[in-house]
């Protein structure tokens, strides 16, 4: 019997890493393929569609777009490889959206929508994305395609974008995942009952961004406080820094789900610059509020780059 040649190599981490899911795959060139997938991942390419990447590996955009390889299975052992890692120790759940531009229709679910990570509408298409984050890495679990109303396609069911990120919690959960914290923005931090009743329900902590003129029901006679401000230090990934400011705000009495304020400013108070959050998490610091707050914008801005290709 002729034993299959090996793959040919391409960069020493890709390789090894890639090794973990050769299993997957039924033959030497989609298995190559799929290297060269990575390679074309990490390069500097500014739009990794799989043209650009066949083009720059040196492979044809069939050995690609065709691949043979069963994604489900993929990605569960990709899950599966993470938990292995992580030996059920707790980790930080990110909910955020990532979106592509696209010319025309013809992919499905494309429609007119605000993409976050360009900031405005566009015609595009667009996923509800959950990350981890464990010992200051980050890195992708989850996503669904959010599947516009005036899109769907027949069997489809419409789900609003909160209510795919509680799927998606619940999936995560199921398959052995432990949270010790979820963050999310404001559009599911005002969905009470498709999102932070499922994080109760769950018994999850969570700190998301609300509106500024988010509605707390107070009781006769009581009234809302605005405690003293806080200085405390944010620091980024490239090790710079920013003073940022944080105070509570009390409506009525302080309970379980307490509010916050955040700014870079406290005299003019910023649009762009500032944010007001709801947490539920027993014994929380305002900065811990702070720099737990500043995950969830990393994400949202500090992979910008990446999760546009």
């Amino acid at each position: 019997m002729v034993q299959p040649r090996p793959a040919a190599p391409t960069v020493k981490f890709v390789d090894e890493y890639c090794q973990w899911y050769k299993s997957l795959f039924p033959g030497v060139r989609s298995f190559e393929a799929f290297k060269y997938l990575h390679v074309g991942c990490i390069s500097e390419l500014k739009r990794k569609t799989l043209p650009e990447i066949a083009q720059i590996v040196g492979l044809d955009n069939h050995s690609l777009t065709t691949s043979p390889w069963d994604i489900e299975k993929l990605r569960a052992l990709r899950l599966e490889l993470i938990l292995q890692v992580l030996k059920g120790r707790p980790i930080i759940l990110i909910i955020d959206e990532t979106g592509n531009k696209k010319k025309g229709n013809k992919t499905d679910y494309v429609k007119r929508q605000y993409i976050g990570n360009l900031g405005k509408v566009e015609n595009g298409i667009v996923a509800v994305t959950a990350y981890g984050v464990f010992c200051g890495m980050t890195f992708p679990l989850l996503f669904e395609v959010y599947k516009p109303r005036e899109r769907l396609k027949p069997g489809d069911k419409y789900l609003t974008k909160p209510q795919i990120a509680a799927i998606i919690i619940k999936k995560l959960e199921l398959m052995g995942f432990n949270f010790n914290l979820v963050l999310a923005d404001s559009l599911y931090g005002e969905s009470s009952a498709n999102f932070i009743s499922i994080l109760n329900d769950l018994g999850l902590n969570y700190l998301v961004a609300i509106r500024s003129n988010h509605s707390v029901e107070l009781l006769p006679r009581q009234h809302t406080q605005y405690l003293k401000w806080h200085k405390f230090k944010r620091v980024f990934s490239n090790l710079s820094s920013e003073n940022r400011f944080i105070r509570e705000i009390i409506h009525g009495k302080r309970q379980e789900k307490r509010y916050w304020q955040i700014t870079t400013d406290i005299e003019k108070l910023p649009g762009n610059t500032t944010w007001y959050v709801m947490s539920k998490y027993a014994d929380l610091t305002p900065r811990d509020v702070g720099n737990f707050y500043g995950l969830r914008t990393w994400v949202e801005y500090g992979l910008k780059q990446s999760k546009m290709n």
